[in-house]
């Protein structure tokens, strides 16, 4: 047999180290690839692992609603229905009044007050009946107006309400006092007796008439009014 040499054992030896060397670090590479690789996202959905966006996230928020400042000129009839009572025997000067409107306000087409607006002011004026002379009378004005949750001031005109007349009362009252002071005359003094009966008795009528107040005047809630502006009125509308 031929004898091997020590150093041709020795060679060997470290090549078969070397090889087993290689070869335990090829499976660490391949275990350690195993265990980092990321699964492909399929085309049906997100890939694993990853959280899905929500919807919303690609939809544009909501900008609310959009309102535009529009200009109601001076001028402009405001229809009115009072909430409130007015009278030229319970009023006093400062007492609130209240009224809605009845029908919206347009400009350029659009309803810029609604109807139901609210309209608040003070009454400014008020007369009691008197005799003879001077009729029942009470004024107010409306100062502020609400609609929605807005609130604007209100330069308005005046509205005032004057009892009516009782003139043609007054003078069947005064002839009624001078023909029964006739018969009455007549009866006593013939035509003399008549004349001056007639006097008496018209002077008996007038004083019926200065002792008997006129009529007051009185508005209830219902009644309808009307005011004009007398200034520009500027209110937010919506428009969107």
């Amino acid at each position: 047999m031929t004898r091997v040499s020590r150093s041709t054992i020795h060679m060997k030896r470290l090549l078969i180290l070397a090889l087993g060397a290689a070869m335990a670090t090829a499976a660490c590479g391949t275990t350690a690839s195993d265990a980092t690789d990321v699964p492909l996202a399929s085309g049906n959905g997100p890939a694993a692992g990853t959280a899905s966006q929500p919807a919303a996230a690609n939809v544009a928020a909501d900008p609310g609603p959009v309102y535009r400042d529009v200009t109601i000129p001076a001028g402009t009839t405001l229809p009115l229905s009072l909430t409130s009572s007015v009278a030229s025997d319970t009023s006093a000067v400062e007492d609130a009044v209240s009224a809605e409107l009845t029908r919206a306000i347009t400009i350029n087409g659009r309803d810029v007050l609604p109807a139901g607006a609210q309209l608040n002011g003070h009454v400014t004026e008020v007369d009691g009946s008197g005799r003879v002379k001077g009729r029942a009378m009470v004024a107010f004005r409306f100062t502020s107006l609400r609609t929605g949750g807005d609130h604007y001031e209100v330069q308005s005109s005046p509205l005032s309400h004057l009892a009516p007349a009782t003139k043609g009362e007054d003078a069947t009252k005064i002839g009624i006092g001078a023909g029964a002071g006739a018969v009455i005359g007549g009866l006593l003094g013939g035509k003399d007796g008549a004349a001056k009966g007639a006097a008496v008795g018209g002077g008996a009528g007038t004083g019926v008439v200065l002792a008997t107040k006129g009529q007051e005047m009185r508005l209830g809630p219902g009644a309808d009014v009307s005011t004009k502006l007398t200034a520009p009125l500027t209110v937010r509308v919506r428009i969107g």
